[in-house]
């Protein structure tokens, strides 16, 4: 069968084309830029955007299994024509259908795709492990990562665990209907993230910013009020859910979810390590 992913070139996307090919599956990439998507061998790079239906016109042809993102680029905009996707994936006979959220909350592709009769698998994952690269270059150049909210845990999870649990979902029987949500094996604060940093041979301090200095930075970065006050929200009152370790990974696949020392590893180069 051909499964498709869409955001391939994405976080979690990436790894589940790899993974996908590397199981002897037929899959079909979407991106913006076939050209610059630079996906492995035997991924069938197509053009399209999720959030253009027009430019998905031909995407789901021989398609049986979809996966999903229930938002529009990194910056997490629901899209507002899931009723028009998910009815090209009707009609052209997909029937099973992963969605990856980017919040909380259920995106409008949700009940689009409950109404439109896909086997759906919702993936609900905790903070990305890749959200530590925001503190590769002041690694790089100082050995030191500032953040504010010390205590502030985060069950983070491994983008390629999230691409594991998608894969098993889309070709083996049994997840229809079911909500995973996503973490991996640590809750961790972080200086215990820091400190597991020190994996790549070097030093790196935390140094704890204030309240006052972490909202100053995020205005300069250009965030709207909303954004920081959700921010806020997320680390002075986080959701049990983003601190509580599960083992859905090691359930769902049957492999331990990866460590974050394991993604450190992996990405030692981006803090010059």
């Amino acid at each position: 069968m051909t499964i498709l992913v869409t955001g391939a070139t994405g976080r979690v996307g990436r790894p589940l084309v790899e993974q996908l090919l590397a199981a002897g599956h037929r899959v079909r990439a979407l991106t913006r830029s076939p050209e610059k998507a630079g996906l492995p061998p035997g991924a069938e790079a197509v053009a399209g955007n999720l959030a253009d239906t027009a430019s998905l016109t031909r995407v789901f042809d021989g398609v049986t299994a979809a996966h999903l993102i229930g938002f529009d680029r990194a910056d997490h905009p629901p899209l507002a024509n899931a009723g028009e996707i998910v009815g090209l994936a009707r009609a052209a006979g997909v029937r099973r259908a992963t969605v990856l959220r980017g919040d909380v909350a259920k995106s409008p592709l949700e009940p689009a795709v409950e109404a439109g009769g896909l086997e759906w698998t919702y993936l609900a994952p905790v903070e990305f492990m890749s959200n530590a690269l925001e503190w590769a270059d002041s690694v790089r150049s100082e050995g030191v990562v500032r953040e504010a909210f010390a205590g502030a845990r985060s069950a983070v999870v491994h983008e390629a665990d999230i691409a594991a649990v998608a894969a098993v979902a889309l070709t083996t029987d049994g997840h229809a209907g079911q909500e995973y949500w996503l973490t991996g094996p640590e809750a961790l604060t972080p200086p215990e993230q820091v400190r597991v940093g020190e994996v790549i041979g070097r030093e790196v301090r935390h140094v704890e910013l204030s309240r006052d200095e972490a909202v100053a930075r995020w205005r300069a970065q250009g965030y709207q009020e909303e954004d920081i006050a959700f921010f806020l929200a997320m680390r002075t009152d986080p959701p049990e859910a983003g601190r509580t370790v599960l083992p859905t990974v090691e359930k769902v696949t049957g492999t331990p979810a990866r460590t974050f020392a394991r993604w450190v590893r992996e990405n030692a180069a981006a803090f010059g390590g």
